[in-house]
Formats: C-alpha cells, sequence, structure tokens
C-alpha cells in the first residue's frame, strides 16, 4: 500500500474537509481577536506533520464543541487558550496511559456507530443550510460531483467545484488583498481562564473527541483502509496539537469521522493529501489571510462537498451491530447535542448490562 500520492485524486480529497474547516474557523474570528492568519497556519503544519505520521488521510479539524461556543459568545480568545491547554493535557494523559483502552472496552460498537450517524445528520442539515445560501452555484456543484459519481472517469469532483467557487468568488467580489504574515506569539492564560475555559469549553468537549475524533475515527480507518490504528495514538496526537497551537494564537484540534469520510469520498487515499492540503493552507496563511477572503468561497460550494460527505460516512454507520442503539444515539445527538446524546445512551446501555447480569 502507498504511503504517499501526489496527483490529482489525492488534491481532491486534500480539500475534500474544507467544508467542515472554514465555517468554525470562519466564525470564530469573527467573534474573537484571534488571527486568521495565526490558526491557518497551525491547521497547515499539523496537516503536514499528521499525514507524514499517520501515512494516511488523516483530517486535521477545529474542536466543534470549543468553536460553537466560542461562536456564541461564550468564550474569550484566552479562555479559548485555556480550554485548548486543558484538553490537551487531559488527552495526551489519556494517551500516554493507556486509559483509551479501558474507555473504549466501556462504549459499545453502536453507540460509536450512533455517533458517526449523528454526524451524517448534522452534515446533511449544515450541507442544507449552505447550499441555500447560494442555491444556484451549490446547485451547480451538486451536478458536478453527481456527473463525475457516475461516469466512468478520474473523480476529482471536489477540486473542479472548489476552483468553479474559486472563480465565482474572484468574479463576484474581486481578488483578495495580498497579507504580511506575523509570527505566533505565546499567551498563557490566567489562572481564571484555565478554570473558565476547562468548565466552559474543555468539558461539552470531551465526550465529542472520544466519541468521535478518536472511537469513530479508528473504527472508520478500518472500515475504509483495512488498517488498525489505535486509539491511544489517535487520542495523544489529539492532545498533542492543541496543546501546542492553542497558547501560540491557533485553536484547539482534534481529528473526525466525518472529516475522513469527506477525504476519502474525493479521492484521498494516502499521506500525500494532508500534505497538499498542509501547503494549502500555508500558502493561505501567508499571503491572503484577510477578512476578504472569506467571502470568497460560495457557501452552497461548502454545502454540496458536505452532503456527499455525509453520504461517505452513512456507509461505515449501516456496519452497526444494533439499529436501535445507533439510531437513538444518532438521533439524540443530531436532536439535542452531540456530547449529551453520547452521555445518555451510554448510561441506558451500562443499566441495561447490569440489569441483565444481575438476572443471570
Amino acid at each position: 500500500m502507498e504511503k504517499f500520492r501526489f496527483n490529482l485524486e489525492e488534491a481532491a480529497g486534500a480539500i475534500g474537509d474544507y467544508g467542515t474547516l472554514i465555517p468554525i474557523i470562519i466564525g470564530v474570528t469573527a467573534v474573537t481577536d484571534l488571527k486568521l492568519a495565526t490558526i491557518l497556519f497551525f491547521f497547515g503544519i499539523f496537516y503536514i506533520g499528521i499525514g507524514v505520521y499517520y501515512k494516511l488521510p488523516m483530517p486535521v479539524e477545529p474542536m466543534k464543541a470549543i468553536g460553537t461556543i466560542a461562536i456564541a459568545g461564550k468564550l474569550s480568545s484566552m479562555e479559548i487558550v485555556g480550554a485548548g491547554v486543558t484538553t490537551g493535557l487531559i488527552f495526551i494523559l489519556i494517551g500516554l496511559t493507556g486509559t483509551m483502552q479501558y474507555i473504549k472496552k466501556s462504549i459499545p460498537n453502536s453507540i460509536i456507530r450512533g455517533i458517526q450517524f449523528g454526524l451524517v445528520l448534522k452534515l446533511l442539515k449544515t450541507a442544507i443550510d449552505f447550499t441555500l445560501q447560494t442555491p444556484y452555484i451549490g446547485g451547480i456543484a451538486i451536478i458536478i460531483i453527481i456527473v463525475f459519481y457516475f461516469a466512468s472517469i478520474l473523480d476529482i469532483s471536489a477540486l473542479v467545484v472548489f476552483t468553479v467557487g474559486l472563480i465565482w468568488g474572484i468574479y463576484t467580489h474581486g481578488l483578495p488583498p495580498l497579507t504580511n504574515f506575523v509570527l505566533p506569539e505565546l499567551s498563557l492564560p490566567s489562572f481564571q481562564a484555565l478554570k473558565s475555559g476547562f468548565w466552559q469549553g474543555t468539558l461539552p468537549q470531551l465526550p465529542l473527541t472520544l466519541g468521535n475524533s478518536v472511537l469513530a475515527t479508528s473504527l472508520l480507518i478500518k472500515d475504509l483502509f483495512n488498517r488498525e490504528v489505535k486509539e491511544d495514538k489517535i487520542v495523544t496526537s489529539v492532545g498533542i496539537m492543541s496543546i501546542i497551537s492553542s497558547p501560540l494564537g491557533g485553536f484547539p484540534m482534534c481529528h473526525g469521522a466525518g472529516g475522513l469520510a469527506a477525504q476519502y469520498r474525493f479521492g484521498a487515499r494516502t499521506g500525500g493529501s494532508n500534505i497538499i492540503s498542509g501547503i494549502i493552507l500555508l500558502l493561505i496563511s501567508f499571503f491572503f489571510a484577510s477578512q476578504e477572503l472569506i467571502q470568497i468561497i460560495p457557501y452552497g460550494i461548502l454545502g454540496a462537498l458536505l452532503f456527499f460527505s455525509s453520504l461517505q460516512l452513512f456507509d461505515s454507520t449501516k456496519k452497526t451491530d444494533n439499529w436501535l442503539f445507533t439510531g437513538l444515539t444518532g438521533l439524540l445527538a443530531f436532536v439535542i447535542d452531540m456530547s449529551i446524546g453520547f452521555i445518555i445512551m451510554l448510561i441506558i446501555y451500562w443499566v441495561k448490562e447490569y440489569l441483565t447480569k444481575s438476572e443471570e
């Protein structure tokens, strides 16, 4: 099996995960004083590093719970640093002590698949919301992807639709101005920022990362590549990324089953895809990381990418051994909250197991 390829398929897969990366980063930089260039710089660095380390497509994504809470105005930039540092420390400890294996044994396959199903529903909703913002360009993107899907040609649909979106954005809004990159500066959070970041950001993020970023991603790697990547390894890399990037002006990072499904769906099969993605993000951070850049890519393009990524992820969801638990976990994750749905169904499962053993 090839470890690194650099071709059109890998390039198409490289941008397949931008639909989940870009919206959260845009939202965070709009409501805090974190700099877009610095955040993208660390995403670029870690995309490359993670691709070299795993020798597989492996998404590097913003932590969604922390991002959502920050966008809602409930976390300052220093509290985001606090959340990133405490989250990173916890995950590094879990990985180095082997605790992840005990966590894995306590969580059934059906609930992990349920987290995947919840992601499918959330991706579909976001895809529809995005596509409706620019319906014409979004419709064109979907048609292009469908044509590639059914035609007997190399599927580089993600690359094509992203290029179409870029051309349309430049035609509509003009070229973004060139920017000068400023080296990241170390910002250590106060004890209050650490405490607030932990309670408001880290605690909601923990079950989401353990369920989606670690367990569901490890399971999806096995589904797609027939290769086993230990959960301890994944949770440790999540911790390292967050604890390095957050104090230097980046954003807490994780992996994710949805992002991996997106990369795979559009052609990524090796670590070369990550390297390509990282180079693109570094170039943007060095030269084009202005607020005007945000207007360039139509949301309809991102919506089309997310829509077909969700279908790829659903293929893995269907491998569940208990559709009742998977379906309920996914619905709760979608309707209420992914972390809350995960915890509720886990408690129900533990109670069920306890009662079953008591009857024996």
